[in-house]
């Protein structure tokens, strides 16, 4: 039975949701914003540091979860300008070693809670006694 909880540094979310679904094989993260972290609206407007922000309590979000940023299989991004694409994923790159990226979406949302101007969702998988696959 997966378990729903919230991160405790984390306001309750606005929407019927839950920031951490945690399962036998993984780990769902909820969008997350730089709005929804506490002093984050210190950075609203600065694609790099908004994305450096959410992909830092991303790392923390995993840790509690048993995981960490070389558990994740999958990532969508909604920003809020394509253009700054290139700026997001100069920082988004930093936390991943070796080049091994895991499968993402990145789509223009025009519109993104409390005028965050990147949204990251992520799901992990969690390691386990069976072992990973190997490339």
């Amino acid at each position: 039975m997966p378990n729903h909880r919230n991160d405790p540094t984390l306001p309750a979310p606005l929407f019927p949701g839950s920031h951490l679904v945690i399962d036998d094989d993984y780990v769902f993260l909820s969008g997350l914003t730089a709005e929804d972290i506490q002093g984050g609206e210190t950075v609203l407007g600065d694609i790099r540091e908004e994305t450096r922000l959410v992909m830092r309590r991303i790392q923390r979000m995993l840790a509690s979860a048993g995981c960490s940023l070389e558990d994740a299989v999958r990532v969508d991004v909604h920003i809020t300008d394509l253009d700054e694409i290139r700026m997001m994923d100069a920082v988004y790159a930093e936390f991943f070693e070796d080049h091994r990226y895991p499968a993402r979406t990145c789509t223009q949302s025009p519109r993104l809670y409390g005028g965050a101007h990147v949204e990251i969702t992520l799901m992990a998988r969690r390691p386990g006694e069976s072992g990973d696959a190997t490339s």
